[in-house]
Order: structure tokens, then sequence, then C-alpha cells
């Protein structure tokens, strides 16, 4: 309702600048003013005058700041110096040749497809594990602190999930130590576990984000590793209904399930990269910092 109101003034903002609504309005005008040379009407028209002409003033000036944030349509009011920066092709207070020097968009795909395959063949042999995509990898733009989008983006690659629960403490402890092996291989370092309380986090909020104060009575395992100093991230997500005794992670997961059509429970693998910049774009990528000092 709220998006249908401002879409609709924005409407009504660029009505008012049409020629049509000039003619109406500059009839109204005429009316009033007639109204004003004639004796009977002179009061009320004088009136009318008045308040055609204020509001008219105000709502022209309130519906052009309307259609201007609702827009974004800021250009005239920017400066030359706040274009530039706003076509930044890096991130702002990092340094660009960090972007340069480090894993290139290919090569992390590369990376990423090789070590998922390897960790979903290496769990299917020991435990028998089946996996179903349930997201597909995609890119989006990184901001890049001016205003604008940057040359780089985030990466996110395909996610892999059991088909089955992933389910018990020795099991999953087990499963996770294997990723962990297996990964390892592939240059990743020793993964954390963020679910668990012996990492400082209170217990309390532990408790609150994992559906337990300790890993043998939580509903998600959380477990991460990187592949510094390259910007690769590893997830291995574990989700236990098993564990839920309130029945509140298991509707969140049926409400998730029906919209992404993901599995309700197991094991799920991702890899992330933030400011990743393409081989493609490279040369694009330097020339374009030329521009700044």
């Amino acid at each position: 309702m709220i998006v249908a109101l401002i879409l609709l003034v924005i409407g009504a903002a660029d009505a008012f600048f049409s020629p049509t609504m000039l003619v109406l309005q500059l009839v109204v005008l005429g009316l009033a003013i007639a109204a004003v040379v004639t004796r009977a009407g002179r009061v009320l028209g004088a009136v009318a005058l008045t308040v055609a002409l204020v509001l008219n003033v105000g709502t022209m000036g309130a519906l052009s700041t309307v259609r201007v944030a609702a827009t974004g349509s800021y250009a005239g009011h920017k400066t030359d110096k706040q274009k530039l920066w706003e076509a930044y092709p890096g991130i702002k207070d990092k340094e660009p040749s960090r972007f340069l020097n480090q894993q290139s968009l290919e090569q992390l795909q590369a990376l990423a497809d090789e070590t998922l395959a390897d960790v979903r063949t290496q769990l299917t042999a020991q435990y028998g594990l089946q996996w179903v995509k349930s997201a597909d990898a995609q890119e989006r733009p990184e901001r890049n602190g001016y205003g604008g989008e940057s040359m780089l983006v985030r990466f996110t690659s395909d996610t892999w999930a059991t088909t089955t629960p992933v389910s018990g403490y020795a099991h999953k402890l087990e499963v996770m130590r294997t990723i962990e092996s297996v990964i390892a291989q592939h240059g990743w370092r020793g993964m954390v576990a963020f679910n668990d309380p012996a990492g400082g986090v209170d217990p309390t909020m532990i408790s609150k984000m994992y559906g337990g104060a300790t890993p043998e009575t939580q509903v998600d395992w959380e477990w991460f590793s990187d592949d510094e100093p390259d910007p690769g991230w590893f997830y291995a997500d574990i989700t236990d209904l098993a564990n839920d005794t309130t029945g509140e992670y298991r509707a969140s997961r049926e409400q998730t399930a029906k919209r992404t059509g993901e599995p309700l429970e197991g094991l799920q693998l991702a890899i992330v990269g933030r400011y990743m910049l393409s081989e493609k774009k490279v040369d694009e990528f330097t020339k374009a910092l030329t521009k700044y000092p």
C-alpha cells in the first residue's frame, strides 16, 4: 500500500509537469481571475486565487522533492567529483592492488567446483550420503563505498545438500572432521566451529543462534574455513531437527524448504568469495583506476 502511494505521488508529480496539467492549471487560474473581476465573486475569487497560488507552489515543490527522493534522480545535485567517485572500480579504503594480486574469480570458481566435488565424493563413499543441488552459483556486484557499483563481485558457489538427515553428535563430528581433512588437500585451512561455545561467545547467544548451548544439544552447526591470504570462505552447515525440542526450527525449515525446494534438514556445503575480480576485467579495471589520484 505504501509503495503504491509513493508511486502514485511520483506519477502525480510527473503529471504536474506535463503540458496537459499545465493547461488545466491555467484554466483554474483563469476562472479565479474571472471571479475577481465580478462584483459578486470578488471576495471568493480573491481567496481562491491566493489559496490556489500558495498551494500550487507548495505542491510543486513537495512533489518535486518526493519524486527526486523516490526515483534517486539526484544527478543534477552531484558535483563532478562525486560522479567520478561513484564510478570507482574498486572498494573505498581498500588497496586496489589487493584485488589484482589475489585469486581471480575464475580461479575461485574452479577451486570451489573441485573442492565441493571431492567432499561430496568422499562423504558418499564413507557414509552413503546422497546429494542434491539446492541453489545455483551466483554473482552480484559489490558496492564501491561511494554510492555506486565496483567492477568486483561477490561470488557464491552452487550449494549442495544431503537428501537425508545427518544426526547424532558423534556422527556429525565424524562427518565434519572428514570434510576438514578433504578440503585441506585443496589448500583450505583448519575449520572453525562457530556454534562451539569454546570459541568464547556467550552461551546464551550461542543457544539463541544454534538452538542449544552445546554442540550435543544444538539444532544447527556452522563450520567455517578459508584459504587466506585469498578471499575464499568455505561453509559446512548441519541442521539436525532431532534436537528441535520446541518445533520452532522445524516450522522455520518447512517454510524455507517450501520456498526454495531444498531438503528440510541435513548437511549443506557452499563456498563464498568477496571482492572478486574476473580475469576478463583486469585490463578494464587497471585502466579505470588511472582516473583516480
